[in-house]
């Protein structure tokens, strides 16, 4: 996918091999978001990028309202104008009675194109999402991740998250 002027940058930012940019995700992107999202053993059993139509619902549903914020990073090199989609993410904004009745945000789906892990991309965008959430009001960031996932783990844990909480989810 290559950047459409009407989704303005969100973050730019220089990275080796070029130019990151953070935006506003397009409809257009939807497959590349999902390939992004199966581009593990954990996400290729429950991605089935053969059938759109629940991810275009999904995707109609986060884009039209405001607590919701679906995001793609396009790497642009250098020289160019445009580059390909590489990392995903969605925030999400959650008013709340606890903590005084304060907003937290939650940040999932975070995936990075695999050839380009470890080269500071997730950082970022997490910084990003944790300056958003700031900027809303939010005195809480959340997230889950699988236990399985112990480099995640290490890169929330880098970036000030705490393993305060055992999250639990039950399938429907």
């Amino acid at each position: 996918m290559i950047l459409n002027q009407e989704s303005p940058p969100l973050l730019t930012a220089d990275v080796d091999g070029g130019t990151f940019r953070l935006r506003r995700a397009l409809r257009t992107d939807l497959p590349v978001i999902v390939q992004l999202l199966a581009d593990d053993s954990m996400g290729a059993a429950r991605e089935h990028a053969g059938d759109m139509v629940p991810y275009e619902r999904a995707f109609a549903a986060i884009d039209a309202d405001p607590s919701h914020l679906l995001v793609v990073g396009e790497l642009v090199p250098a020289g160019a104008v445009a580059g390909p989609v590489v990392a995903t993410f969605q925030l999400s904004f959650l008013p709340g009675m606890s903590r005084q009745g304060s907003w937290r945000s939650q940040i999932e789906g975070v995936r990075v194109a695999g050839s380009l892990r470890g080269k500071g991309i997730g950082n970022l965008m997490v910084q990003w999402a944790i300056g958003e959430s700031r900027r809303r009001g939010c005195t809480l960031m959340q997230l889950t991740t699988h236990k399985a996932r112990t480099a995640a783990h290490r890169f929330y844990e880098r970036l000030g998250f705490d393993a305060s909480h055992e999250g639990m989810k039950l399938t429907l």
